[in-house]
């Protein structure tokens, strides 16, 4: 038997203990600083620790797991510690800002988004921020000169080293895709994961253990009545139609429309209506065009799954049918899902003779666009680099560029064009009072705000008007054409305008700056934007009050009496018995709320999530002209 001296293996004793013992004090410091920093309050931060320790223990345990896989990696206890501090700081900051601008919290997927990130630095400028980041910059700059001082004395062989980093991705690993043992901590800390409202789940269960706790839903499973008959069985139900006349509509003379009409999708920006801030009053109407065409069409307004961004998220449910409602809260299938040929509006309207064409006027790598709009069957995609010498309106490319463009790919083209535009112009921050020059904002605001808030419901406002003259420049210019033509305009999600709801609070639009203290009422104005549909024929548009963005693709099509098919026709139906399905609201034909659908509907709620992870994830069995899968 080999004998060490003494000396040593109490060295090595020693050692062990000084690591561990700062890992675990660095552990919780650092869970202190992110909770404080997320909560943005110090006190709040204390009393949810006193109440919640067991929680609180996971979530160090998850930080000193990250600490020790670092240590693994770099090699030095201090640096790895001041590494983790700035890491956890900066996560824990973007939760904040994330949270307080559009009501999420910061999930796993969102570091996919790359340059789609959010960007808080133009948010942190207030005191509580800067002393926060003055104390992390403070102890960042003890890490370093104990690290000079003492970082050999604590090094340890690369052996020692490998095994802790196993170790440490073992348990996050454990905590994320939850395995037994892990779960079994997690339940008997109290955890209650409230996956239908995350923001109680972060706020319940700490940033880091939401966090990682959320891991297992970014990974989408098969159900268990998955299979080609299951399936089939749905598809039965809407295969026995005949394909519908093809006449879409009529001429003003009565005429019928045999040709094909061109159809043109306009997703404006944020836009919304302030003016339904009825607390308020406007110099002159904000939104003349889409207050007439809710008076003379059957349209008003569209249900969308989100609020403040995730443009995407409403792009998605458009143009695929499929509801942000039946995946993980905070996904983004643009970045996740999306990664082969996928049924869509441009897809369907290429099988009946086509040019599916998008249009957007920025950057093409935006959500990954310029591969995705591929997989949904575009053949073309103009983006922002393909515009010519563009009218800007602010920082950005102006939404009548937008609609001078759309005119032009229409008129030049000869068969018939299905076109998605997405605008930019009134993309937030709305901040900024010049962003139109001198004189910029023809339309005055007066009520009871602040004079900040004033100045940026204003600057908002000129570029929801903008968008709405925009919109009556494509009205002016089609309609003397004898090219029917069918226009489809609405606004992707209500804009941000504030921290915490700040100016909807103060126009009385919400009572609360916390979304799980609305009322079903205030949840259902936060995400509705307006919905209108204009064309130069008559059409069989039925009574749109209120639309799910998921249904408005299956609303278009039976509008200009074209046969719906797959996940169109199933939503044909089901948006005759709830009309609204978005996250934690639902909608019914008589303008009932609910969080839930009721139970006669599930069965059909069911389907629909069988038919989307078909579709989406699974073997596309009801998709009969499935193309070759795109690869570049």
């Amino acid at each position: 038997m080999v004998r060490f001296p003494i000396s040593i293996s109490k060295k090595i004793i020693y050692k062990s203990i000084a690591i561990s013992a700062i890992l675990i004090i660095a552990s919780v410091l650092i869970g202190i600083e992110v909770e404080w920093i997320s909560r943005g309050s110090l006190p709040e931060t204390l009393s949810w620790m006193n109440t919640h320790k067991a929680i609180f223990a996971l979530n160090v345990l998850i930080e000193g797991s990250a600490l020790a896989f670092l240590y693994s990696c770099i090699g030095s206890l201090f640096l790895s510690v001041a590494a983790g501090a700035i890491i956890f700081s900066v996560i824990a900051f973007i939760n904040y800002y994330k949270s307080k601008l559009v009501g999420e919290p910061f999930f796993p997927w969102d570091i996919i988004q790359r340059k789609e990130g959010m960007d808080v630095g133009p948010l942190f400028t207030g005191s509580s921020d800067l002393l926060r980041a003055v104390l992390i910059l403070a102890i960042i700059g003890i890490l370093l000169m104990l690290h000079i001082r003492l970082g050999k004395r604590l090094s340890v062989s690369w052996i020692s080293r490998l095994a802790i980093g196993f170790s440490a991705v073992v348990v996050l690993m454990s905590f994320g895709l939850q395995v037994s043992w892990a779960k079994e901590q997690v339940v008997s800390a109290g955890v209650d994961e409230s996956i239908w409202s995350q923001q109680v789940n972060y706020d319940s269960n700490g940033l880091m253990l939401a966090f990682t706790l959320n891991v297992q839903h970014s990974i989408i499973t098969e159900p268990e009545n998955y299979n080609a008959a299951e399936i089939a069985g749905i598809t039965r139900q809407f295969d026995h139609t005949e394909e519908a006349v093809p006449v879409f509509g009529q001429l003003a003379d009565q005429e019928p429309v045999r040709k094909q009409p061109n159809v043109i999708f306009i997703m404006s920006e944020a836009f919304w209506d302030p003016s339904r801030l009825t607390n308020l009053s406007f110099s002159s109407d904000p939104v003349p065009t889409v207050h007439r065409l809710q008076q003379e069409r059957s349209t008003g307004y569209m249900l969308s799954p989100q609020f403040g961004g995730g443009t995407s998220n409403v792009e998605f449910e458009v143009l695929t049918g499929f509801s942000m409602s039946l995946l993980p809260a905070g996904s983004v299938p643009y970045l996740q899902y999306i990664d082969r040929p996928v049924p869509s509006l441009a897809s369907y309207f290429n099988s009946r003779g086509y040019k599916s064409m998008a249009i957007h006027s920025y950057e093409g790598w935006f959500w990954k666009r310029n591969e995705v709009y591929k997989q949904l069957g575009f053949a073309d995609f103009k983006s922002k680099d393909n515009f010519v010498d563009p009218e800007y309106k602010g920082p950005y490319i102006s939404d009548a560029e937008v609609a001078r463009s759309i005119m032009k790919e229409v008129d030049e083209t000869e068969e018939p064009v299905f076109i998605y535009a997405v605008t930019m112009q009134n993309h937030s921050p709305y901040t900024d009072e010049a962003r139109y020059g001198e004189g910029g904002n023809s339309i005055r605001v007066e009520g009871d705000l602040t004079d900040e808030a004033a100045s940026m419901l204003e600057t908002y406002t000129q570029g929801a008007h903008d968008a709405d003259r925009s919109l009556q420049m494509l009205i002016d210019h089609y309609a003397d054409s004898d090219e029917p033509t069918y226009i489809v305009f609405y606004g992707d999600h209500l804009p941000t305008l504030g921290l915490e709801y700040d100016l909807y609070r103060q126009a009385g639009f919400v009572g609360s700056s916390n979304p799980d203290d609305w009322s079903l009422e205030e949840y259902e104005r936060l995400r509705s934007t307006p919905f209108v549909t204009w064309s130069n024929f008559s059409v069989k548009e039925e009574k749109a009050e209120v639309i799910s963005s998921s249904f408005v693709g299956s609303y278009v099509l039976n509008a200009l009496s074209m046969k719906p098919e797959g996940q169109f026709a199933f939503n044909t139906e089901l948006y005759k018995t709830a009309p609204g399905l978005i996250r934690n609201l639902t909608v019914d034909k008589d303008h009932n709320l609910a969080h839930t659908m009721s139970s006669s509907q599930e069965s059909k709620l069911e389907q629909y999530k069988l038919l989307q992870y078909d579709l989406l994830f699974g073997e596309q069995y009801s998709w009969s002209e499935r193309p070759e899968e795109i690869t570049e």
